[in-house]
């Protein structure tokens, strides 16, 4: 087919379907913007909504550990930890007298007899005054006081020997002083019965 119109009129022709196809695109580029608009619009919508269901949760939360009185609930925790360290410290350093004397008799040499116990200033120990019949027994005192397979004691250091020459019983004339550290897995210290 032949066209014979005059050219501007096909100029007219060939602009207006331009323009036709220009104003389907431009219209279909509003329809996305608009679309892509309200896409936009109920994700921030969403988005608000979320954080206020999160900010009434967190209030919600708040309120009941108002009502549980957590802060005063963690201030009788943190005084009942208190107490039980103290009474722990108390007990660590309590000695049970009746089994350390049995175990502190076993190992009191035969020309030896035990006349005196007394806590001493020092944190878990005791000084332990003997009568010996000679100076030998005396230095056995301290020697067995602190092997360390009696497990009663650590250390025993001697405060004094004494041996007299007219003494007041002629069968034990020496005296002999010790001061015994605790050892620190000794059965004999009331934290360390594990309840026997």
């Amino acid at each position: 087919m032949i066209n014979l119109l005059p050219p501007a009129i096909k100029e007219d022709y060939r602009y207006g379907l331009r323009n036709s196809s220009l104003l389907r695109w431009v219209s279909a580029c509003l329809v996305a913007l608009v679309g892509l608009g309200l896409i936009a619009t109920y994700g921030l919508l969403t988005m608000q909504k979320s954080n206020d269901d999160y900010a009434n949760k967190v209030s919600v939360a708040t309120a009941d550990l108002n009502k549980q009185n957590l802060k005063g609930t963690e201030a009788q925790v943190k005084e009942i930890t208190t107490d039980f360290k103290l009474v722990v410290q108390v007990l660590s350093k309590e000695v049970l007298f009746s089994k350390l004397l049995n175990q502190i008799a076993t190992v009191i040499p035969s020309k030896a007899i035990l006349t005196n116990l007394e806590i001493s200033q020092t944190a878990g120990a005791i000084d332990i005054t003997a009568a010996t019949a000679d100076y030998t027994t005396a230095t056995q005192v301290q020697l067995n006081l602190q092997d360390p397979a009696n497990k009663i004691f650590s250390k025993a250091d001697i405060i004094s020997i004494a041996c007299a020459a007219s003494p007041v019983n002629p069968k034990y004339p020496c005296t002999i002083q010790v001061r015994a550290l605790f050892a620190q897995s000794n059965p004999y210290l009331f934290i360390n019965t594990k309840g026997s």
